[in-house]
């Protein structure tokens, strides 16, 4: 796509810009100072942007989302694998890679923190019970504390949704105090240690995240991660992921809740492909896959401007299908609501699914 072309264009340019000005090599070819005259002082190096994206290492990504973040290591200031899943106050299971030294060692060597992320299978009744029961607590953070202090590791991410998926606003209630509960004593631990406290959340609005305590977790925490995605889901109607309205009305209760330095807005780089009609779960397609697919089908790209993000329909085997997705022009759209509430820190989910166009638009969004 044009657009795209020209992004990653401009950004060549800024990469090369900056090589110019640290390598020094702005001056090479110059004519020689005059005998006995003082050499001019050299320009000073320019400063190096700031990192202020972070993104999920899927386990089943394998070796080209490892690369992918190599290759985007001067934007990272962290990379969260995706490694682990709490399945009681004691165990902490990993998935297939977890804790690879390769991969830890290789992100330090570019300068980016190492911030494994936690799930948790108990749902909101297990987990009310653990949260709120101090002897079983305090297992938990032991457990957690001692995950942070595995070689390399830089912190952890708790990543815990299962427990807010109950309509039972009681039920609702115990989960949120005892979190609160969790979330201090976790992170007063690994502050103590010198390690991060990263926990992720879902959007707060008038229908979701209402088990999390924005103010409470932004006042410990040294990073809140809002997953800006799901809007439409898999089990629900075809539909946009996320919204400029619906970023603006969570960022709204985020920022007044939460210190914004603090604040971290995940982006999709994914999609689903709803059969119309069907009350099947939609499937899941990354922003690569989901391109191939229009190109596959030779569907017409259509930006919704409502929303912000891309969609296409094709038919297969007499099945209508609508595919919502997100891309960069799409994220260029969400960067401008983002920089009206004053956040800058970005995710991603996750490294490997990604437009390639959209590292550029994320460079460019907070030059501005």
């Amino acid at each position: 796509m044009s657009t795209a072309s020209a992004n990653r264009t401009r950004f060549a340019g800024v990469l090369a810009a900056t090589l110019v000005l640290t390598t020094g090599i702005a001056g090479a070819g110059t004519d020689a100072a005059a005998p006995g005259s003082r050499p001019a002082p050299s320009a000073a190096p320019a400063p190096a942007p700031a990192r202020v994206t972070s993104a999920w290492l899927p386990h089943w990504g394998g070796e080209a989302a490892y690369q992918d973040a190599l290759a985007h290591a001067a934007q990272l200031h962290t990379v969260s694998p995706f490694w682990y899943q709490a399945t009681s106050e004691t165990t902490i299971a990993p998935h297939p890679g977890a804790g690879d030294q390769r991969i830890v060692e290789g992100f330090h060597s570019r300068g980016i923190k190492v911030v494994p992320t936690v799930t948790e299978t108990l749902d909101a009744r297990a987990m009310a019970d653990l949260l709120n029961d101090p002897t079983r607590r305090t297992a938990h953070v032991d457990t957690l504390v001692r995950l942070a202090e595995s070689p390399g590791y830089d912190g952890v991410d708790l990543d815990y949704e299962r427990m807010a998926e109950t309509d039972d606003e009681d039920l609702r209630g115990q989960v949120r105090l005892g979190y609160n509960t969790l979330a201090s004593e976790l992170c007063r631990r690994l502050h103590t240690i010198g390690k991060q406290c990263v926990v992720t959340v879902m959007p707060y609005t008038r229908d979701s995240g209402h088990a999390y305590d924005y103010a409470h977790l932004g006042g410990v925490v040294d990073r809140l991660r809002i997953m800006g995605y799901n809007l439409h889901h898999a089990e629900g109607a075809p539909g946009p992921l996320s919204s400029l309205a619906w970023y603006d009305e969570f960022l709204r209760h985020a920022t007044n809740a939460v210190p914004v330095d603090r604040i971290e807005v995940a982006l999709p780089a994914y999609g689903w492909d709803w059969t119309v009609g069907s009350t099947d779960r939609a499937r899941h397609l990354t922003t690569l896959e989901a391109e191939a697919l229009r190109l596959d089908k030779k569907a017409t790209y259509r930006l919704d401007p409502e929303s912000g993000t891309p969609h296409f329909t094709y038919v297969d085997q007499g099945h209508t299908h609508e595919v919502w997705y997100q891309d960069a022009k799409g994220v260029a759209a969400h960067l401008a609501i983002m920089r009206t509430h004053g956040v800058r820190g970005s995710g991603l989910w996750a490294l490997g699914f990604e437009d390639p166009a959209l590292w550029g638009v994320l460079a460019e969004g907070w030059e501005r």
